[in-house]
């Protein structure tokens, strides 16, 4: 190792710690008076259930909802993944089993929280986390969140997820310098919460792909989640906007009952006194374990609109399909066209889009990688759609996967195709994922 190299590692871990500092207290020290109340009170696990956070509102059709649709609890075997306890079918109480071997070591089985920047609900599948206020260059407020960084010094300090692959994503990323203040200032990219998000379903057993789509959320040429803060190290950061030119007091909702055409689908809740914002968690699998994700950004409408989330068009400069090779910024996720529908969430093999489409709820999309159990992790998946041959559902065997390496052998073996027979490969769009939790 040369002198040179020494002292940038140096140099970098010292700003590693100062920028984790730094956002720290942007979260509780904001220009305005009323927004420097610090986010907790009473130091500790908040009971996030008993703030009776409203859920968004219900609609005849889910597929014409604002909001983040149906969340990860409750509504059936199909839908619901949570694990149930080690008590099942033994003759004594949970109580006399010891602790979860992933409490000795994170990557033995049992529950993990990977993004620990606050407390997940498990009952009704949500976490909720900080809420920092940046500017652009002209003045105008940027509310947005920390999920992801590509420095492990700073991941560790304030508890985000931490992405070695982010490093090669600065194409796709816009930028950002810290002010006088140490407030974050953007140079580019915005985005428009007004659109109302509509996806028209195809066919009953078809119902993917839609015949027509409109994301309800909509950034401009330069906007993606990815932020480079110039003049702290260069280091990435996954930064999505869930509020854009609005005051305080116009996204005021800690109680839900969100007004969705100023704040992104996915918040349940937002509290810019005590900044603070709670998102719907997402079923998933990651390597045959269930985990729970947030959605928050697309490169195209199309995933955007079925995602509930925001249109990053900045994001289509991310590589997409090399996987785990030199300079790739993404790892890939597996999203079935045409899984098992029928019975909806009663159905415990259910999965897909069609599926999606059909009922509302969540497709139980296949993650490649992530933490604890790989080193490939990134929040931009790389989005893969596979089709169940005819020949395969003609012979019964059309269900429910869940490890990635699974769909690739039933590829290789001709069960699984791209849509429309065409081979298996990526599908040319991109969706920033954050992974929150593994179940199991």
């Amino acid at each position: 190792m040369n002198s040179n190299t020494f002292t940038r590692r140096i140099s970098r871990g010292t700003l590693a710690s100062a920028i984790a500092i730094t956002l720290s207290l942007a979260a509780v020290a904001q220009d305005s008076p009323r927004l420097r109340t610090p986010r907790r009170a009473v130091e500790g696990k908040i009971d996030i259930g008993n703030l009776h956070i409203a859920s968004a509102a219900a609609a005849s059709n889910p597929n014409t909802a604002q909001g983040p649709g149906p969340g990860p609890r409750g509504a059936g075997p199909g839908c619901d993944v949570f694990p149930a306890p080690p008590s099942v079918g033994a003759t004594v109480d949970l109580s006399y089993f010891g602790p979860s071997p992933s409490s000795v070591d994170r990557s033995l089985v049992g529950p993990v929280q990977l993004l620990n920047t606050g407390p997940i609900d498990s009952v009704a599948g949500t976490i909720t986390i900080p809420l920092y206020l940046g500017h652009m260059l002209d003045g105008r407020s940027v509310w947005y969140i920390l999920t992801d960084v590509d420095d492990s010094d700073v991941a560790a300090e304030l508890g985000l997820n931490f992405s070695a692959k982010l490093t090669f994503a600065a194409n796709a990323a816009r930028t950002a310098n810290f002010d006088v203040n140490n407030d974050l200032v953007f140079n580019q990219g915005t985005v428009d919460f007004s659109p109302v998000r509509s996806v028209t379903p195809g066919p009953p057993g078809n119902e993917f792909p839609p015949t027509a789509f409109q994301p309800g959320a909509m950034g401009d040429s330069n906007y993606s989640p990815l932020v480079q803060v110039v003049n702290a190290a260069g280091v990435i950061y996954n930064a999505p906007i869930v509020a854009f030119n609005v005051t305080a007091d116009q996204i005021n909702f800690p109680n839900g009952n969100v007004d969705y055409s100023k704040v992104h689908d996915q918040v349940l809740a937002i509290d810019p006194v005590n900044m603070t914002v709670t998102l719907n968690l997402i079923t998933g699998f990651s390597f045959g374990r269930p985990v729970w994700y947030i959605s928050m950004d697309a490169s195209i409408p199309l995933a955007a609109a079925i995602e509930h989330n925001t249109l990053a068009p900045l994001m289509a400069n991310l590589p997409l399909g090399r996987d785990d090779s030199f300079s790739s910024p993404i790892e890939r996720i597996f999203l079935a066209a045409n899984g098992p529908e029928e019975g909806g969430c009663a159905n415990p093999l259910r999965q897909g889009l069609s599926a999606d489409l059909a009922d509302g709820h969540r497709p139980n999309n296949v993650l490649g990688g992530i933490p604890t159990i790989a080193l490939d992790y990134s929040p931009t998946w790389d989005a893969q759609i596979y089709q169940w041959t005819p020949a395969a559902i003609a012979s019964g065997y059309r269900g429910q996967l869940r490890e990635e390496f699974q769909i690739l052998t039933f590829v290789q073996d001709g069960l699984l195709t791209a849509p429309g027979g065409a081979p298996f490969t990526t599908s040319n769009f991109s969706i920033n994922c954050p992974i929150v939790i593994r179940l199991d």
